[in-house]
């Protein structure tokens, strides 16, 4: 057993599930868009659609999306934060289906960019990402993270792959989904460090590269 197992995670309150981890949820879809947001359309499902506002995970979700964590001292006052920075923000109770009480489906826009996540806050602050743009990944922002959406092909992985070794760092794990063979593919590579700018930039010019985003450490610790 963690510290963060016996105390809980570093966060302003209520709740570790309604609030640190809501909170982190919106991080990723902050990082996967790339840009300053703009709209967010957020479905909240079961126990985060009944007891949510109580519990802060509207205003936690709202900071995430305008890039703060859960430590935050802004969090409390996140709707007045996002009012300030353009963002409007819509809530909707939604069924997802058999998936865990604690969830968030997020439709994330900016100016050129537009992302989907979704996830869920499992308890202790900690989370699961199991959808982004439609296809399905598992994600917990424990580590530093790698996602790169592309035309499938043969070998892209192996490319991929290779690119993160050459700039020396070590892959922990890497999941794959796909729409269709030759379709569009996701890629989710958890890393023991975050790549260099250099890398990125590499991933980025290649001209069956869609986008290429990189999800720094959520997680405390």
């Amino acid at each position: 057993m963690s510290l963060l197992d016996m105390i809980g995670p570093v966060m302003i309150g209520p709740s570790s599930s309604h609030t640190a981890g809501a909170c982190r949820l919106g991080l990723v879809a902050h990082h996967l868009l790339g840009e300053p947001p703009h709209r967010a359309v957020i479905g909240l499902h079961a126990s985060f659609a009944k007891t949510g506002r109580g519990h802060g995970t509207h205003l936690a979700l709202v900071a995430g999306l305008l890039g703060y964590r859960p430590d935050d001292p802004r969090l409390p006052r996140a709707s007045l934060e996002a009012e300030a920075a353009g963002l409007t923000v819509e809530f909707r109770d939604v069924d997802l289906g058999d998936v865990h009480p604690n969830t968030a489906h997020i439709d994330l826009h900016g100016a050129e960019q537009a992302v989907t996540v979704q996830g869920s806050s499992t308890g202790g602050g900690v989370i699961r990402v199991t959808e982004v743009q439609g296809l399905g990944v598992n994600l917990s922002g424990a580590s530093p993270t790698l996602l790169l959406r592309y035309a499938d092909a043969v070998g892209m992985i192996a490319r991929i792959a290779s690119t993160v070794a050459a700039d020396g760092v070590n892959i922990a794990t890497l999941t794959c989904t796909r729409e269709a063979r030759g379709g569009q593919a996701l890629l989710a590579i958890e890393l023991d460090a975050p790549l260099s700018p250099e890398a990125l930039a590499f991933l980025n010019r290649w001209p069956d590269m869609n986008w290429v985003r990189p999800l720094p450490k959520l997680m405390d610790g």
